[in-house]
């Protein structure tokens, strides 16, 4: 896994802050690069050749034998949208499942030197643990989302505003380094309304693995669903669940 983070943050990383990198908008209407389709084809590449029987599921390229014993989920670029205007807050998304279960997953942020890897027990930061933050109530916390105007086309929207009105600190430091923000006790809460499963596979093992709760918007569980919420404590994940469910 660090591995596939080091040689498609390799590739990565030049396309980063250049005004000549062409974006495509795909049929689901999201932004893609060269930057995306290069990376996961060498992530898929070394998987292919390490692990031929593996499984691979991809955001760019589809899905190999899914039915494997092992599968890699990739998201290689996760958070085009910042990366095409030139800020670092994206990275490349590497889940593990074993058996149809997020067992290890990596958040690299290859501008920042940042790699999170967690495998359910533990999270680490560029080789170091850590650990999410306390925070027992929506008043301490700092809450984050990747799309507020999202948010506010969607049924949970009054939920969400009450949120807003009582966190201490509201944000869109969004997409998988929101989640790392949250796994590293920099932030409390993350909330996606809309996720496929290359955005999630790798998010499951890191914030469990650093003390947090993943799960979806009622509190079932994170893999596979289309809303996550994620919490540094078991009582702040509570209050945010039931205000959304309201």
């Amino acid at each position: 896994m660090v591995e596939l983070a080091k040689l498609s943050g390799h590739f990565i990383a030049p396309f980063f802050g250049r005004s000549d990198v062409a974006v495509e908008i795909k049929a689901d209407l999201s932004p893609v690069t060269a930057a995306d389709r290069g990376a996961e084809e060498i992530m898929r590449g070394l998987i292919h050749k390490r692990y031929p029987g593996h499984g691979i599921v991809g955001e760019e390229f589809g899905t190999e034998n899914p039915g494997a014993e092992f599968v890699w989920v990739l998201d290689p670029i996760d958070g085009t949208k910042s990366f095409v205007t030139s800020v670092p807050l994206f990275g490349t998304l590497i889940g593990l499942l074993h058996q149809g279960q997020p067992v290890l997953g990596c958040i690299h942020q290859p501008i920042l030197g940042q790699l999170m890897i967690g495998d359910n027990q533990t999270t680490t930061l560029n080789r170091k643990p850590v650990r999410t933050r306390s925070v027992e109530r929506v008043e301490q916390a700092t809450l984050l989302t990747s799309d507020p105007a999202m948010i506010a086309r969607l049924p949970a929207s009054r939920g969400y505003a009450g949120l807003m009105d009582r966190a201490a600190l509201t944000r869109s430091w969004g997409d998988c380094y929101g989640y790392l923000l949250v796994a590293s006790g920099k932030a409390d809460v993350m909330y996606d309304p809309l996720m496929h499963l290359w955005d999630i596979a790798a998010l499951v093992p890191i914030i469990r693995g650093a003390g947090g709760v993943i799960t979806d918007a009622k509190g079932g569980p994170a893999y596979p669903a289309e809303t996550i919420v994620a919490s540094g404590s078991a009582a702040l994940h509570r209050q945010v669940i039931d205000a959304l469910s309201s």
